[in-house]
């Protein structure tokens, strides 16, 4: 089976304000691919969720049959599992989105890890906006 493991984070200079987001891919325990991209103006949980799009859509691409997402967001994590009800209209889009995205895998799991074990997706998280700023002259 196709495995895959990704770190994804999502940042936000404001709530809302500038927001970027950060995947880190690894397969067998190796980084494969790491993607940090600038989303524009959002909130961190906005962030967050495309973060989890961002590296379904990729393992996708990969033809991962296997998916396990390490996360530092702890809602994130409990609506994904639906412990916790989606209902900020901004972030219900975005659920379903990734409902329907983690329905092509065989295996998938999401898992709630501190943030001192995120550090790679959240520095690539930070870049995007650093980077996006830095354009601007801001």
């Amino acid at each position: 089976m196709r495995a895959f493991e990704a770190f994804i984070d999502g940042a936000s200079k404001g709530n809302p304000g500038p927001s970027g987001i950060g995947v880190v891919i690894c397969r067998d325990g190796e980084t494969i691919k790491n993607i940090s991209n600038f989303i524009g103006n959002a909130t961190n949980n906005v962030a967050e969720y495309s973060a989890l799009i961002c590296a379904l859509q990729e393992a996708s691409v990969l033809k991962a049959e296997s998916l396990k997402v390490n996360t530092d967001s702890q809602l994130l994590h409990r609506q994904i599992k639906r412990l916790y009800k989606v209902r900020h209209p901004n972030i219900v889009t975005l659920f379903i989105q990734a409902q329907q995205l983690i329905s092509g895998f065989k295996d998938f799991s999401i898992i709630n890890i501190p943030r001192e074990m995120n550090k790679g997706a959240d520095k690539l998280a930070t870049q995007a906006i650093k980077k996006e700023l830095k354009a601007k002259g801001l």
